[in-house]
């Protein structure tokens, strides 16, 4: 782990030379480019033997004998936790991303899909954007209308803007009278409640009804038992082609090995979650592929930020690229993203 290394001022200095380098040119990194380009002060051979030291700690390494050297996992991670600094938006930058967001978009659906296209238009890397969690997605109206005399339309209205029409079977014909009354009594019990509580909350809160109440209870717990579940966390996934243009996936075999895993969506969104059960919960993160054992990440790099709807943790938006990307600049546009799809979303639900 980066937390392990005790690295001297010069040590800190080359390394933060050699993975900006690397970062910028894809090219390894021999000691007289470190010399010229960054004036540290110190000869070329101290810089050659300083990083023969850092390759000796595994932060480095080098590719062949006469090559020069570029980061390994290790030395990125360090980089990140230690010795990057984020680079500010540029006006033009914070405009372009706050132009995306004043389109005509209709629901969390909308807005997410144009967060994934924003990140990999403004990146040129992969954009993901991850639909909020059920837990993010709360009643804002609820209504049962009838198709058949056993046939009901459940509407459900959240606070993100989404609105879901589910058709189901029931026992009993409800006549306009009765489905007036509990669709008042559905919206008075359930405002505000988390979509995916319903029927727990009506559950728990049918021993303290009395007579009609109960009545009401029981119906609408008949209803809503039957539902069938929502649809799972989406994630939203633009600009994969934009990794066809980084030297790390000119080679065909790796390339169909890496846009193979956007094929299992599932696995991202479990990569990106568990990411941020480790991060704080308004700080963007850096997950290199070494980092994230068995999803299949080997050599490329998420930085990903979470988004909060009314305070709360919904989702996660980033960019996924090669190991050797500019992270200064993708972590401040993926938390300033991240910062802006939270403040849109929270207005679905005013």
């Amino acid at each position: 782990m980066a937390e392990e290394y005790a690295l001297s001022e010069r040590e800190r200095q080359i390394l933060h030379a050699v993975v900006h380098h690397y970062i910028t040119t894809a090219e390894p990194v021999g000691s007289r480019v470190v010399t010229r380009r960054f004036e540290l002060g110190v000869s070329p051979a101290t810089v050659r033997n300083t990083m023969a030291d850092l390759e000796e700690m595994g932060l480095l390494q080098q590719l062949h004998t006469s090559s020069g050297r570029i980061p390994t996992d290790a030395g990125y991670r360090y980089y990140v936790d230690h010795l990057m600094q984020v680079q500010a938006l540029t006006l033009s930058e914070r405009r372009q991303i706050d132009r995306e967001f004043t389109l005509k978009l209709r629901d969390v659906d909308d807005v997410l899909r144009q967060t994934s296209h924003l990140l990999a238009l403004v990146t040129h890397q992969a954009g993901l954007a991850e639909s909020p969690q059920e837990s993010a997605a709360e009643v804002r109206r609820i209504e049962l209308m009838p198709i058949s005399p056993q046939r009901l339309a459940v509407l459900i209205a959240d606070n993100l803007g989404r609105v879901q029409t589910i058709t189901t079977e029931t026992t009993e014909t409800l006549e306009n009278l009765q489905l007036q009354t509990l669709n008042r009594f559905l919206n008075e019990q359930l405002y505000g409640v988390t979509v995916e509580h319903m029927v727990t909350t009506l559950d728990q809160r049918l021993r303290h009804f009395l007579d009609q109440q109960r009545t009401l209870a029981e119906q609408a717990l008949r209803v809503l038992s039957v539902l069938p579940p929502r649809p799972p966390a989406q994630l939203y996934l633009e600009g994969a082609s934009h990794l066809f243009e980084q030297p790390e996936f000119q080679d065909i075999g790796r390339a169909r090995q890496v846009f193979g895993l956007f094929d299992e969506r599932e696995q991202l969104v479990d990569m990106l979650r568990k990411a941020a059960q480790t991060g704080q919960p308004t700080q963007s993160m850096v997950v290199l592929g070494s980092g994230a054992p068995g999803v299949g990440l080997d050599g490329i790099s998420l930085v990903a930020s979470s988004y909060q709807v009314d305070g709360e943790t919904a989702g996660m938006v980033g960019v996924l690229g090669p190991r050797r990307m500019p992270y200064p600049r993708l972590t401040a546009i993926v938390d300033y993203t991240a910062e802006i799809v939270g403040r849109f979303l929270s207005r679905f639900g005013q």
